[in-house]
This record gives structure tokens, C-alpha cells and sequence, in this order.
């Protein structure tokens, strides 16, 4: 059995890696660069040309997505290589899965009792 103080440090540190991601991942520019991710790896220079923000704004948008464990960057020489990192979706997705069940339980119960409230006179 893990002792009950481990196990307090394992939620706390999942619950801020979920705060970083679910962070990062509440503003459009953000979701935006990871979705330009999703194709493959990209130059700052690429990842930023859509939008009308200022270098430095990119910067910091690049510097939560890294916090947040969503992007990885490379430089070689000049330019600044970023990589999408899927795993922390791995984490989000472990964590969307519990409630799911949680809900779809909790539904089937609720449909089984209206079901069976209506059938009794």
C-alpha cells in the first residue's frame, strides 16, 4: 500500500500538470500553434507568421506551451525547431475518462429509474 502522504504529493503533482495543460490550452493562440504542430515540426518563425502579435507575445505563448510539457524547442544554429509532445493528451485524456465513466454511471442509474418509475402503476 502506498502511504496516504506519497499519494497526496502524486495527486497534488497531477493536478498541477492538468492545470498547466488545461492553462495553456485556454487560449486560441495556443491552440492554434498546437494544432499547426499536429503536422509536423515548425520554426518559431512558421508557428508565429498567422498571427498579428508581437515577437515577444509569441515568445510567451511558446514559453507556456513548454510548461505545460505540450511542445518541445530545438535550436540549431539560428532557428528554433518546436516539436509537438503528445503525452501530457495521455494525462488529459486518463483524466477525461474517469468523469466519463463517473457520468455515464450515474446516467445509466438515472435511466433505469425513470424506466422503472414508469412502469409501476
Amino acid at each position: 500500500m502506498i502511504p496516504s502522504n506519497i499519494v497526496h504529493l502524486m495527486v497534488n503533482n497531477e493536478n498541477q500538470n492538468l492545470n498547466l495543460i488545461f492553462s495553456a490550452l485556454s487560449d486560441p493562440t495556443r491552440r492554434a500553434m498546437v494544432q499547426r504542430l499536429m503536422q509536423g515540426q515548425a520554426t518559431v518563425r512558421e508557428l508565429s507568421a498567422p498571427f498579428d502579435i508581437s515577437k515577444p507575445a509569441i515568445t510567451k505563448h511558446l514559453k507556456v506551451l513548454e510548461r505545460a510539457g505540450l511542445m518541445r524547442r530545438t535550436v540549431i544554429g539560428r532557428e528554433h525547431w518546436c516539436t509537438l509532445n503528445a503525452e501530457p493528451f495521455s494525462e488529459v485524456s486518463r483524466w477525461l475518462a474517469f468523469y466519463e465513466s463517473f457520468w455515464n454511471q450515474r446516467l445509466d442509474e438515472l435511466d433505469a429509474f425513470i424506466t422503472k418509475d414508469g412502469k409501476e402503476p
